[in-house]
């Protein structure tokens, strides 16, 4: 997730700009650069890479002194990790700079209107384009914050916009939409951060920001207007906690603070995936649509937690597209000889992009002629640039090594892979296409209900944590691979004997570890799905009689299942494709919680890396 800074006062704003965004380094990025107003002129410097790459230019080509200016680190999206598609960006007359967060998703219509007008664009990115629109308003007599009141209002998406003028010295202006912003207020001077942890050297006293407002500091003032240009409000509070914690948001752990992110990334992963003409459109898909239609296999290669997702993505993908689909471990894949041949689409799901078991199996799978989609979280890595298609999760940088955004994303982005694909191939309507992707846009809202809620899991998992040696999970159709990703987790980082079953395998094996009291979560499908809820209730019934605890995830006002529960963890209503988004969370939450009350590291489980890159 992309790092802001923007400073007015008195000190030296390079100095405050660079240590804010060092603060900011945990949030992972992919280049860096600043702007500063000196002499009626702006100045910048950008670098790819790390922040130490723009520090080393800056000691050799100084920037002039300067008390105002604003910085960034990027975690691309639009155009890869390069010098010139970091940030700031200029305006054509290079008298405006802007830094941004988030994604503008008009601006393949604003660029164009833009190339019409007669103006070049040196970058790949959206972020360009709002540079240019501000410089033109500029251009045209508004002073900065009228110009960003304008620009804003053209804008769809989300985003956080933080500009500098050549023209107006001591002035720097931001807008917010759905893109953190906050303002910290000083003595003689003011700042403006993506996180608090970019000024809480200087100040603890900060403003909350509400949607679609602009702000304007100088070093002695704050002016909210929402885009309209009325008076706007913004919410003081006090920061109370440590540097460190500041990083964290007040989290204790980063998989905490990214469990609670998941709304956003979910909600990020969906943001301009439908056009106007009502057809789903994904990031870069190089393969045609002819192609597409002559595929008969899928075929998923994963590890991990992306394993599980795959999993889900093929009951999703089948029923979507009536094509059959498949999934493998991607250290599996390459050495049982697989047949995939020119017919098969082979889809890749990577957080890092990196996995070297899942690059082998990819260059396998080229070789052999078949077509690569990957689901990826990293713009520019060596998976994404070596697939013929690629669709970006954008959940930002992922610190824990226990995935928990990254896997929610990932699902996300296989049903729009599975949509889309029904889409080309004539399986769905437009409608129909519609009413699934308005479903998947109100599940932000419900995994923020589940995280609402969340207090009875932390409890349940406090009390587990005492003396519990081994906990079962159980579930069926996406169920399934919910549960193994319920165990998965209490492994990672709570270190503990978990396993996961399909529900209907219990009398195949697995019932006989059911003793007196041993701890059991079960995933209950939605009440809609009448055949397999109802055997999934059987199964409760039957380890409850070999005197299992049982622990419920069901959808709420289920009352079928609460005569068998001996904990009920309700969930919210969606359909039964959709139900891991929801029935996830409180597995990841309970394993948080439970590892935390061990005394564990939770961010960095022992023996355990973010990323794989070796086979």
């Amino acid at each position: 997730m992309c790092g802001i800074v923007g400073y007015c006062g008195y000190r030296q704003a390079e100095d405050v700009i660079i240590e804010g965004l060092k603060r900011l380094e945990y949030r992972g990025y992919d280049s860096a650069g600043l702007a500063v107003v000196a002499d009626g002129a702006l100045h910048w410097d950008k670098k790819s890479g790390k922040l130490a790459n723009l520090c080393e230019d800056l000691e050799a080509h100084p920037l002039p002194p300067s008390t105002q200016g604003v910085g960034h680190t990027r975690w691309a999206t639009h155009g890869a990790p390069t010098d010139v598609n970091a940030h700031p960006h200029m305006s054509a007359d290079g008298t405006v700079a802007v830094v941004h967060n988030g994604i503008i998703e008009n601006f393949v219509s604003l660029r164009a209107e833009l190339v019409a007008e007669g103006v070049t664009f040196l970058s790949d990115t959206d972020t360009e384009v709002a540079a240019h629109l501000l410089g033109q308003q500029v251009a045209a007599g508004h002073n900065l914050t009228e110009a960003m009141q304008l620009v804003a209002s053209r804008l769809a998406g989300a985003f956080t916009l933080v500009a500098v003028s050549a023209a107006e010295p001591d002035v720097v202006v931001a807008a917010r939409r759905n893109s953190p912003l906050v303002v910290g207020v000083g003595k003689g001077e003011n700042f403006l951060a993506s996180d608090v942890a970019a000024f809480i050297e200087y100040t603890r006293d900060a403003l909350e920001l509400e949607q679609d407002q602009v702000v304007t500091i100088t070093p002695e003032t704050i002016t909210v207007t929402d885009f309209d240009g009325n008076p706007g409000q913004a919410k003081p509070y006090h920061v109370d906690w440590d540097l460190s914690a500041a990083e964290k948001q007040g989290y204790d752990w980063f998989m905490r603070k990214e469990i609670f992110e998941q709304p956003k990334a979910v909600a990020d992963t969906l943001l301009g995936r439908w056009t106007d003409r009502g057809d789903l459109v994904l990031d870069e898909i190089r393969i045609s649509p002819e192609e597409l239609r002559r595929i008969n296999k899928i075929v998923i290669v994963a590890c991990g937690s992306s394993f599980y997702v795959g999993m889900v993505a093929k009951y999703a993908i089948e029923h979507w597209t009536r094509v059959p689909c498949e999934v493998e471990l991607a250290s599996e894949f390459r050495y049982r000889d697989p047949i995939v041949d020119p017919m098969t689409l082979v889809v890749t799901i990577s957080q890092s992009g990196e996995t070297a078991d899942t690059l082998m199996a990819i260059r396998h799978a080229r070789d052999q002629h078949a077509r690569v989609i990957a689901i990826c979280n990293t713009n520019g890595a060596t998976i994404p640039r070596e697939s013929d298609a690629v669709i970006y999760t954008h959940a930002g940088p992922e610190i824990g090594v226990a995935s928990t955004k990254g896997f929610l994303t990932q699902v996300v982005a296989c049903y729009l892979l599975g949509l889309y694909l029904a889409q080309v191939r004539g399986m769905k309507y437009g409608d129909e296409i519609r009413l699934l992707m308005d479903e998947l846009e109100s599940m932000p809202a419900k995994i923020q209900q589940v995280l609402d809620g969340i207090g009875p899991v932390y409890k349940l998992a406090r009390k587990m944590a005492l003396n519990e040696k081994a906990v079962f999970f159980l579930g069926r159709h996406v169920g399934y691979p919910v549960a193994l990703e319920g165990a998965l987790k209490l492994k990672e980082i709570a270190y503990m004997h978990a396993e996961g079953f399909a529900a209907g395998e219990l009398k195949h094996g697995p019932i006989a570890v059911i003793e007196n009291d041993t701890p059991v979560f079960v995933v209950v499908p939605p009440q809609g799905r009448d055949q397999l809820h109802d055997k999934v209730v059987s199964n409760i019934e039957e380890i409850r009689a070999r005197g299992a605890r049982t622990i419920v995830l069901a959808e709420e006002g289920d009352a079928s299942v609460a005569g068998f529960a001996d904990t009920l963890i309700p969930l919210p209503h969606c359909s039964t494709l959709l139900q891991p988004l929801v029935a996830t969370v409180p597995l990841q939450a309970f394993a948080c919680e439970l590892a935390t009350a061990k005394g564990h590291d939770v961010d960095q489980p022992r023996n355990l890396a973010k990323s794989v890159t070796v086979e």
